[in-house]
């Protein structure tokens, strides 16, 4: 008898260790589980927030029709400053919507020099923002925990940019009903219209994809919808919160009488015969033809896949005939840059020889330069993939007045077509550090099981850390929505890196391969490594090295390697938005992921040295917002270790009682 206690007490001991064992199968989930429904005013409603709309807040001594007049638009230039309460990831993803206002508007997001307005962005508890320049000096924007993802952040500077939520607007019950009585008592007043002298729709139709539009069950009892979209299939579009729809930009490019974005350059997709204002090369040499199918392939271009009758150009060099260094020249208009660097991106099909080539360069012009300079920036390789569009991305370092110089080069192999290039972006931003494409998504789709998932390659980032990230197509658990999570692996430079790992935030972003740029809508997700986070048991660090915290696994290619715990999210992206837009393409889906040292995001942002941090009238927000979660990265760490004490008091205690029946 005495030794069925014995062993009883020991197997609860190594059951509680097994279940915090860390692994290389280990996933957990940032959003606590919370569906892919959680929004905005979830997490307010959670965070027991009641603001006006459920996440704007109002000045005590403003009316909320005043919100029309050039005084309450912000400048161009809007600064801003990152309190220290923020997460580290909420500082990264701030950024990085930042990023996208730069890219698709006019507007710049600059660091706070003492101007006399600016908004002061801060971890409360939860994800709110006055609408419009509320003229109070330091105007606050909270962006608290669960609101760090990339559309939320975007969706609270609209508002503080001086957009209400899409649904307010004066014509909305010409395209959506509000079913009243499955509102939550005393929300109501959520669903109010503002009148014409409150907001401007700016002549732009009604989105049911803008970003700034109420889900179907905000603020619903139960789960019947509280709002029922007029065109039934918009049901599951309202709410969408993956980034800026068509028609929010345009409306906030007209608000701020924006004449073109900040960081963007150019996009190609050579539908028209001007191609977009490029240079051919000189009369006498091979030349790239404006085409819409080759023979040898494409037989389609890649802006269209062949959907639409009529269009759907390309740029072909073909090096069926010819001699071997034959060389077909395409220049680019002249570009002006504001930025030192550079984003090409472009698609390449090779249907011609394995050693044909394509070489980017770049002419630069200055005074002791005025034809021009050319400078070689990458030999793409092709890596023996043909008869495929493929996706490329070429980091430009150019400062002064330049082309981008696209040289096709005939190789030694036979060849039945020849090089295609389609869909060119030019953007002074960061390119991603790496492209994982799964092919024959589309049926993936349709076979893979719940609970099942697929592993990308791994991937090396700039600082030397290995990595990957796991797909679950239909979900860990249920279908209907998309799981990711991103691992840490073990890689040729561990032994020279800094364990556990500091501050990395990794980004995990489906492409919707859209051929402009601006008008994508990709969803991302963004997680960051934190050196003190600890396993459920408190025994080893959560991003140490793979080796020590991961398992041994098998690559698709043989190798073998160790993966450590990942961390992501059970509702990436619900299937019906998958299938919108162009998420899948050819049947293909594009991730485009990396991982940067954001450790910087730790310094205090720095003050100007006359400011001092200041309102000039109150509003009603949460008391004590500013002052809470100061200490976010110690509390986890005691909040872990207290988890752990807790169990272990538990298994001692039951322990004790089951001695005592021994004896």
């Amino acid at each position: 008898m005495a030794s069925k206690w014995i062993v009883l007490v020991f197997s609860m001991l190594w059951c509680l260790s097994a279940a915090s064992r860390l692994t290389g199968e280990t996933e957990t989930d940032v959003d606590e589980g919370h569906g892919h429904d959680w929004d905005i005013f979830d997490i307010n409603k959670e965070a027991g927030l009641d603001l006006l709309e459920g996440d704007i807040v109002i000045d005590e001594t403003d009316s909320r029709n005043t919100i029309l007049g050039e005084q309450y638009r912000w400048p161009q230039t809007v600064p801003y400053y990152l309190k220290d309460s923020l997460d580290i990831n909420a500082k990264g993803v701030i950024l990085k919507a930042f990023e996208q206002y730069r890219l698709k508007t006019c507007i710049n997001f600059v660091p706070w020099k003492g101007e006399e307005n600016y908004i002061s962005v801060f971890k409360g508890t939860g994800c709110y923002s006055s609408v419009g320049n509320r003229q109070v000096g330091k105007q606050k924007l909270s962006i608290g925990r669960n609101c760090d993802r990339l559309a939320t952040v975007e969706h609270e500077f609209l508002h503080a940019l001086g957009f209400w939520h899409e649904q307010s607007r004066a014509d909305r019950d010409d395209y959506v009903n509000i079913m009243w009585d499955r509102i939550e008592e005393g929300k109501d007043h959520n669903f109010l219209i503002h009148g014409e002298s409150v907001s401007s729709a700016l002549n732009v139709p009604y989105d049911y994809g803008s970003v700034m539009h109420y889900s179907k069950t905000a603020f619903n009892i139960g789960s019947e919808p509280s709002i029922i979209t007029k065109i039934p299939s918009f049901m599951d579009v309202i709410g969408q919160r993956m980034e800026f729809s068509d028609s929010d930009l345009l409306k906030l490019n007209r608000l701020y009488n924006c004449t073109t974005s900040s960081t963007f350059l150019d996009s190609c997709s050579f539908e028209k015969e001007n191609i977009c204002g490029m240079i051919q090369g000189p009369v006498g040499i091979a030349q790239w033809e404006h085409r819409h199918s080759v023979a040898g392939g494409p037989n389609t271009d890649y802006t269209n896949m062949g959907q639409c009758d009529g269009k759907g150009y390309f740029m072909h060099f073909s090096t069926v005939k010819g001699n071997h260094g034959d060389q077909a020249h395409l220049e680019s208009r002249l570009f002006y840059p504001k930025r030192g660097s550079q984003c090409l991106q472009f698609y390449l099909h090779n249907s011609g020889g394995a050693d044909d080539q394509l070489n980017v360069w770049v002419r630069e012009y200055d005074k002791a330069n005025p034809k021009g300079k050319l400078r070689l920036i990458q030999k793409i390789d092709t890596g023996g993939i043909r008869d495929s569009w493929e996706l490329y991305h070429v980091t430009l370092d150019v400062k002064m007045k330049f082309r981008v110089k696209f040289e096709g080069l005939k190789g030694t192999g036979a060849s039945t077509g020849g090089l295609s290039l389609d869909d060119i972006n030019l953007s002074e931003t960061t390119c991603p550090q790496h492209i994982w494409r799964i092919r024959d998504f589309t049926r993936l789709l349709e076979t893979t099981p719940t609970g099942v998932n697929i592993y990308s390659p791994r991937f090396l980032s700039p600082s030397g850390y290995s990595f990957m990230v796991s797909v679950y197509i239909n979900g860990r658990s249920s279908p209907g929505s998309m799981a990711i999570y991103f691992h840490l692996t073990s890689g040729p430079k561990d032994d020279s890196l800094t364990w556990p790992c500091p501050w990395h935030q990794a980004t995990m972003a489906l492409m919707d391969q859209n051929p402009d740029i601006r008008q994508r809508m990709s969803n991302h997700r963004m997680i960051t490594t934190n050196p003190n986070k600890l396993s459920s048991d408190g025994n080893d660090f959560y991003w140490d090295n793979p080796r020590k915290v991961g398992s041994l696994v098998t690559g698709s290619d043989g190798s073998q390697f160790y993966r450590g715990p990942g961390t992501g999210t059970s509702s990436y992206l619900a299937h019906s938005r998958l299938k919108s837009r162009n998420f899948i393409k050819g049947d293909d889906a594009i991730f485009l992921l990396g991982l940067e040292d954001v450790s910087a995001l730790l310094e205090t942002q720095p003050l100007p040295r006359s400011a001092v941090h200041q309102s000039k009238k109150s509003a009603v927000i949460p008391p004590s917002q500013e002052t809470t979660n100061t200490s976010t990265n110690t509390s986890t760490v005691v909040m872990a270790v207290s988890m752990s004490l807790a169990a272990v008091m538990f298994v001692v205690a039951m322990t004790e009682v089951l001695l005592k029946k021994l004896h």
